[in-house]
């Protein structure tokens, strides 16, 4: 699910690995993006950003694959959870952190609204929505972002060229789910879209809301707390949901079991390993370009492996789109004495 950019409001926009700019903690930096360590290998950077490209724009395509067997909350909720077990005790050990409960209450409230809300919801659209799609409809969090960021509390009005990317993302969003047979194909399902939609607007209040509250000083510790948090969520809303009343282990096919393997080791573990990383060793606009590239890597795996569907109508919709995150996230601070270089969404790990 960005080429060179500033963050227009000053709020980060990395939501799973913590805020850089967080009022009470600064994992990477305090009020700065980090800043290029040396020396890096290169041959590794190189290595870590087709990880990042390609790993995380094949979770669409795991997920896909995991819901043909696994109820959608129990396969992201086993994921998640399998995720929060291992990174949370590592992490705590290697930072030599101890979180405090007001850590604790925002990595659970950023857990429910991403994992639950947001990765949840996405896994039950697409049961009935390609993962391409979903891919290019989630890759609308940070237009969400700006909504949320203006609408809150002392939050900030965008400016005219941020207004005209969100703009142009609602209406690759009309294209997607009407007017009927454009371009010779369907249009999207209106329920599996209006899924797609509210989990990209968890998300992005999920972003705001660890922005602006106390999180841990090491990024993956708060990501080993908030998807331990978030996969605990999601078993209990499955429990809720009975999915496990009827359901059968031995039933679950090798495609499935292979999809929430890759899940948890290649789009997490090595995912986030990569991405943690770039984020050391190279610029925030370079490792950003992975925002644009997931929602095509998606696409492209999806028609090739899933025999997904790739009509004029998703070309237009994801041109339009993917230029209105373009508009979006790249747009100059409205303060020109800021030159931060923001972080991108990481929308799908």
């Amino acid at each position: 699910m960005v080429l060179l950019f500033a963050n227009p409001f000053h709020y980060d926009l990395n939501p799973l690995l913590p805020s850089t700019t967080n009022s009470h903690s600064a994992p990477l930096g305090g009020n700065r993006a980090p800043k290029i360590s040396a020396p890096a290998n290169r041959s590794l950077i190189l290595l870590c950003f087709v990880a990042v490209y390609i790993l995380w724009g094949a979770t669409y395509l795991g997920m896909k694959v995991g819901v043909e067997s696994f109820p959608p909350h129990l396969l992201s909720g086993l994921r998640f959870f399998i995720v929060g077990i291992v990174f949370y005790p590592l992490f705590r050990h290697l930072s030599g952190e101890k979180p405090t409960l007001v850590q604790w209450r925002t990595t659970i409230v950023v857990g429910v609204l991403l994992c639950l809300c947001g990765n949840g919801t996405v896994c039950w659209a697409e049961r009935i929505v390609s993962s391409g799609l979903a891919a290019l409809l989630v890759s609308t969090v940070s237009l969400w972002m700006v909504l949320i960021e203006w609408l809150r509390p002392g939050g900030r009005r965008p400016a005219p060229r941020v207004l005209a990317g969100f703009v142009l993302g609602f209406t690759g969003m009309v294209i997607l789910v009407g007017p009927k047979h454009l371009g010779g194909a369907d249009r999207i399902d209106p329920w599996g879209a209006l899924a797609l939609i509210v989990a990209s607007l968890a998300w992005a209040a999920g972003s705001i809301y660890s922005r602006h509250h106390p999180l841990p000083r090491s990024p993956m510790l708060a990501v080993g707390m908030e998807t331990l948090a978030g996969g605990t969520a999601l078993l209990i809303v499955s429990f809720l949901r009975g999915d496990l009343h009827n359901f059968q282990w031995a039933a679950v096919s090798l495609r499935s079991w292979l999809g929430l393997l890759y899940l948890i080791v290649f789009g997490s573990a090595l995912g986030f390993s990569a991405y943690a990383y770039l984020l050391k060793h190279s610029t925030a606009a370079r490792v950003a370009t992975y925002a644009f590239v997931n929602p095509v890597v998606a696409l492209l795996l999806g028609w090739f492996l899933a025999n997904e569907p790739f009509s004029l109508r998703t070309i237009l919709a994801s041109t339009v789109i993917l230029i209105a995150v373009l508009l979006v996230i790249a747009a100059p601070h409205p303060d020109p004495a800021t030159t931060d270089e923001s972080l991108p969404v990481a929308t799908e790990a």
